[in-house]
């Protein structure tokens, strides 16, 4: 080896081992990212499931207008009418 690939070798920092942390310390971060986090007021929370919903049966009759109409389509094609 060249005296410039030991330096580069040894320059180079050795990472420590992570230290295993306790599966206990699990729900008291948890709870403190929790605290974190923006909660929406009780009137936010109840526009946006109406939202939701609305958006869900919206959806969900399209895609029954959808099925409805390819049914009757197919029906139509293979039995001859």
């Amino acid at each position: 080896m060249t005296s410039h690939a030991k330096k580069a070798k040894a320059a180079r920092p050795i990472a420590a081992p992570a230290k295993k942390k306790s599966r206990l310390t699990f729900f008291p971060e948890a709870v403190e990212e929790l605290k974190k986090a923006h909660w929406p007021t009780r009137q936010e929370a109840l526009r946006l499931s109406i939202i939701v919903l609305i958006v869900c049966v919206v959806v969900g009759a399209i895609l029954g207008a959808l099925d409805y109409g390819f049914t009757r389509l197919l029906t139509d094609l293979l039995l001859g009418g």
